[in-house]
């Protein structure tokens, strides 16, 4: 087998869980590979979430272990695929996005992509969003291009919604157009809060939320938040949705059970959701879900009750829920190597299309 026929994406998101990867040559061939966080890395990358002290040496530190992890998970991949490393065209890597911040001229997704070539012996295209941001974008969401490549389908609109720890949505236009943007918090909240209270990970399947009830009156007291209004294009973060912001909004609630507000929370996220989706592809087909928010049958089965029509994964399109974003950056590295764009200015606000990405050769 030839080089140029395969690729690498690697993608660690919001929700701080461990890092994603897929071999593809786009062929329908694909091998997938996880690496769970250590939780000293975990606890790094969540403290760099805001400002502290000695914070350049403390990112150089995990921006290293996190380009281990990367080249462990890179080197499960070739092994499960019995593939050499001289026949990968190159590697995705998105990074951990620590700071995102655009309406400053800056998003931050801390990573060491010369360690990852060093270590793994392939090219490596990271930073994908700082050139979009410097064409005046947003510098996501990313993946509309990528959805719009392989789950787009000539005469019938679709919506693609990615729940990870933030949620957006692609909207697949039956006219070719693309446009999205991120409708706010996915899972970012919900697992913090269950942290919290239950030192867990995540709320599996939604379990506990299911034990609660929404409140109403947090439920407006929460969609109050200006984001939700504003038009797109837009992108958020943890900078905006962390613990911190859920208690300024809990003050008033303090007699309130957590499973109650872990409940709403769930309502928040497929509130948001449905409605960004009502106002601006309320003639779509049907809604196809991906990232970790699939597999919580609460959360889906909450986002189904606020639309009127079929909500599925994507699985049914043929792709796993967990396997969307990593391949969406190996089909940004692939992009790069063909000096084909990556963004799509209808969705980030970017001045024109242009090529996402840094190479650092092997």
């Amino acid at each position: 087998m030839s080089k140029n026929l395969f690729y690498i994406g690697l993608m660690s998101g919001t929700s701080l869980d461990g890092v994603d990867g897929v071999l593809t040559s786009f062929d329908g061939q694909l091998t997938a590979a996880y690496s769970a966080f250590p939780a000293d890395l975990k606890q790094s990358l969540l403290l760099l979430q805001s400002s502290g002290p000695d914070e350049i040496h403390r990112e150089s530190i995990a921006a290293q272990q996190l380009a281990h992890l990367y080249a462990q998970c890179v080197h499960e991949l070739l092994a499960s695929a019995n593939i050499n490393s001289d026949q990968i065209s190159a590697i995705g890597a998105h990074g951990q996005t620590i700071r995102h911040q655009p309406s400053q001229g800056y998003t931050r997704q801390l990573n060491q992509p010369a360690l990852l070539a060093e270590l793994t012996g392939i090219d490596v295209i990271a930073d994908f969003r700082s050139r979009d941001i410097a064409a005046g974008g947003q510098g996501a969401p990313l993946v509309p291009a990528f959805h719009q490549a392989v789950f787009g389908q000539a005469g019938h609109t679709r919506v693609v919604v990615n729940i990870g720890g933030i949620s957006n949505i692609s909207i697949l236009s039956a006219d070719g157009s693309v446009s999205g943007f991120d409708t706010g918090p996915g899972n970012v909240l919900m697992d913090a809060w269950i942290h919290r209270h239950q030192a867990k990970a995540y709320d599996v399947n939604g379990v506990w939320a299911a034990t609660g009830s929404v409140n109403d009156a947090l439920l407006a007291q929460l969609m109050s938040e200006p984001f939700f209004a504003m038009p797109a294009p837009k992108s958020t973060g943890r900078d905006l949705f962390n613990l911190a912001w859920l208690q300024s909004h809990l003050n008033a609630y303090a007699a309130l059970r957590p499973e109650d507000v872990q409940a709403t929370l769930i309502a928040l996220t497929t509130k948001t959701i449905a409605d960004a989706i009502r106002r601006h592809a309320a003639t779509c087909d049907a809604v196809y879900v991906c990232g970790g928010g699939a597999y919580n049958s609460q959360l889906m089965q909450s986002l189904q009750r606020q639309l009127s029509l079929p909500v599925s994964s994507t699985d049914v399109l043929g792709i796993s829920p967990s396997h969307v974003e990593a391949l969406a950056f190996a089909w940004l590295a692939k992009q790069f190597c063909e000096r084909l764009p990556g963004n799509l200015p209808s969705v980030t606000g970017a001045k024109g299309d242009r090529i996402l990405g840094a190479l650092y050769p092997a």
